[in-house]
């Protein structure tokens, strides 16, 4: 069982904190939405054995795309691929396309279930004008507010994407971020700490001392705030970003977290087959000449023992699962666990990792640690 990943590369105007690859020159859409079924065409002999249980529109944003782009991409994936009854097939969109095609059109809501779409993804990030503004985000408070009011009617599968740790916004900001998304009843909640990345608008911001910069220690008392807030509501933490109602786990992005092979359709997007990794070219227009060329314009990386038993360190460690060690011994060996217990006691002594049913975890102290623990752990070449 596997998921497919369509990365659509394109937004409005550019977040301050956002490095994924995207463009807000809109003039190769229609090449780039035929490019993105010509990939999925390529693609089919390499990954012919598989079973399609789900669908990903990411981006960027995808809700740039029409109702027929959508479908256009999604009817490729049926023609190309053996797809499950009923796969999960998820949407993320902003709430200021979301409002715009309401108006536009008479229910856009209706015309995504329509042609398949049973999953949302609304990257709200804050409630607070404030927050949209310093993120230099397309929407308004009153747009993310609206959408989800409207999306909830026809949806009952739907996440939102919220950011803590932002500079200036004070614990009870915070707490009542995440109390308005739950007047909703909305079943999944992505939640990130906001991070300074390279070459992003945000570094330079915070470099010149327009933007304060972010505090580890804030971030991380609002991450524990968020836990308890939605555990008091009924979510299960499943992923260290991830928590959502009993039944409501995103599909797609487990399949990531539990080792299933995925593929990357689009510009910069990324596969993997449990044995190799390969992604794409970050360039729409050589990415569109290659495909119209027949050809696959991406890297592969051949994985290493090591590679793929970090892989499973990494991703094990970020999930409600853990790490199985009888599954590493069976995967990897006998050393490979007994090394992997030794590096992982002095966590265990600080009450950072855990052990319970042959399974090693991190403890709630452990989690805003997890990936820095993770790399500890790791096996290097």
């Amino acid at each position: 069982m596997s998921g497919i990943y369509i990365h659509i590369p394109f937004c409005k105007q550019a977040c301050h904190y956002c490095d994924f690859h995207f463009s807000t020159n809109f003039k190769q859409k229609d090449k780039l939405v035929l490019a993105l079924a010509k990939e999925l065409e390529l693609r089919k002999l390499e990954f012919k054995d598989i079973k399609v249980e789900t669908i990903y529109f990411g981006g960027g944003t995808p809700s740039v795309l029409s109702v027929k782009e959508l479908d256009f991409i999604i009817q490729a994936v049926y023609k190309h691929y053996n797809v499950t009854e009923n796969p999960e097939i998820t949407l993320e969109a902003n709430p200021d396309d979301l409002i715009e095609l309401k108006n536009e059109l008479s229910n856009i809501y209706q015309n995504y279930l329509d042609i398949g779409i049973n999953r949302l993804s609304i990257g709200v990030q804050s409630f607070f004008e404030a927050d949209l503004k310093l993120m230099n985000r397309a929407h308004n408070a009153i747009e993310a507010k609206k959408c989800i009011a409207e999306a909830v009617k026809y949806f009952n599968n739907i996440s939102i994407d919220l950011i803590y740790g932002i500079p200036n916004a004070t614990n009870k900001q915070w707490l009542e971020n995440i109390k308005t998304a739950l007047r909703f009843g909305i079943s999944h909640v992505s939640s990130y700490a906001l991070t300074v990345e390279p070459k992003t608008a945000l570094e330079s911001l915070i470099a010149k001392g327009k933007i304060d910069n972010v505090n580890d220690e804030i971030a991380q008392e609002q991450f524990f705030i968020l836990k308890d807030e939605l555990a008091k509501n009924g979510f299960e933490h499943y992923e260290l970003s991830n928590f959502a109602k009993p039944g409501f786990y995103s599909q797609n992005n487990s399949a990531y977290w539990l080792g299933k092979t995925y593929i990357g359709i689009g510009p910069s997007a990324h596969s993997f087959n449990g044995f190799s990794r390969s992604w794409n070219i970050k360039n729409n227009i050589k990415y569109i000449n290659a495909i119209t060329d027949n050809t696959l314009p991406n890297e592969i990386e051949i994985l290493t023992k090591n590679d793929r038993f970090n892989e499973c360190v990494m991703t094990g460690l970020r999930t409600i699962w853990g790490i199985c060690l009888t599954k590493i011994e069976t995967d990897f060996g006998l050393d490979y666990k007994t090394e992997l217990l030794k590096q992982a006691n002095n966590f265990i002594k600080e009450q950072l990792l855990y052990i319970n049913n042959n399974t090693l975890k991190v403890t709630k102290k452990g989690q805003f640690l997890c990936d820095g623990i993770a790399a500890q752990l790791f096996k290097i070449d």
